[in-house]
């Protein structure tokens, strides 16, 4: 496929892909049941760390996460007594267990209570590598148990941070398709990396977008190098395209 068709046919599978049936199935369906905008990047931040293995187990345990903060997660991190962050020492997904649930919902209190949110923290200068770099050093000064620092992905260490490079694409690409929410403006569209996993790996290769062969931060940000040049101002678009290939088996 020459340069010309494979761009034609990124484009073609990312309008095919972004669209409201997607969510359903989708960890991005738990912060689309919220209206307030801190419910909004809360619930997604806290679905998105939880975002390894199979897509239905992580809807579930997002959903059954939010039930332990009565499905107010911004005014259960904020306001939360001892008592009530005990609740949430029976959660467990795979290796994120109920001390390291109540651990990241206290780092969160303290990072609205004094650090000014979660998009305040992402607003300050540079890349999104530093950006990123910076919330893990943040959230790791606020949180108390050390060994709960491994759920928060860190670049640095040559992490592709999937996690928080996919919750990034939900707060701050554009709403008009009904699937992510733009709601953070301090981040524009054209400075995002694109989540790099399984899916989205393997058929960058395939299609000659990613050569690199470890899936790291270098890999992420080639692959987005290459999406660039179809679209400059959004690449992550594309996301859509290449894990929706991948999850339907079209290359």
């Amino acid at each position: 496929m020459n340069r010309e068709l494979l761009f034609d046919f990124l484009n073609e599978k990312a309008e095919q892909y972004e669209e409201p049936s997607f969510i359903s199935s989708d960890p991005l369906s738990i912060p689309h049941r919220y209206q307030k905008k801190e419910d909004i990047e809360i619930a997604g931040f806290l679905s998105a760390t939880i975002a390894w293995g199979q897509r239905i187990t992580i809807v579930k345990n997002a959903e059954r996460l939010m039930q332990l903060m009565d499905d107010s997660p911004y005014e259960f991190v904020t306001s939360h007594s001892e008592k009530d962050l005990l609740r949430l020492s029976r959660f467990v997904h795979r290796t994120l267990n109920g001390d390291d649930a109540m651990a990241l919902i206290s780092a969160l209190g303290k990072l609205y209570k004094e650090d000014g949110g979660l998009e305040q923290v992402f607003s300050g200068e540079g890349s999104i590598f530093e950006k990123i770099a910076l919330f893990h050093r943040v959230m790791r000064m606020h949180l108390p148990l050390e060994r709960s620092a491994k759920h928060i992905s860190d670049p640095v260490s040559g992490s592709a941070a999937k996690r928080i490079n996919m919750f990034l694409r939900w707060m701050v690409r554009s709403p008009k398709k009904g699937v992510d929410f733009g709601i953070w403006k301090a981040i524009s569209s054209a400075e995002l990396i694109c989540p790099l996993d399984v899916h989205t790996a393997t058929v960058g290769r395939k299609l000659g977008l990613l050569h690199r062969t470890q899936n790291d931060w270098l890999a992420a940000e080639e692959l987005t190098a290459s999406l660039r040049e179809i679209d400059g101002n959004d690449p992550v678009k594309f996301d859509f395209a290449l894990f929706g290939l991948g999850v339907n088996r079209e290359i």
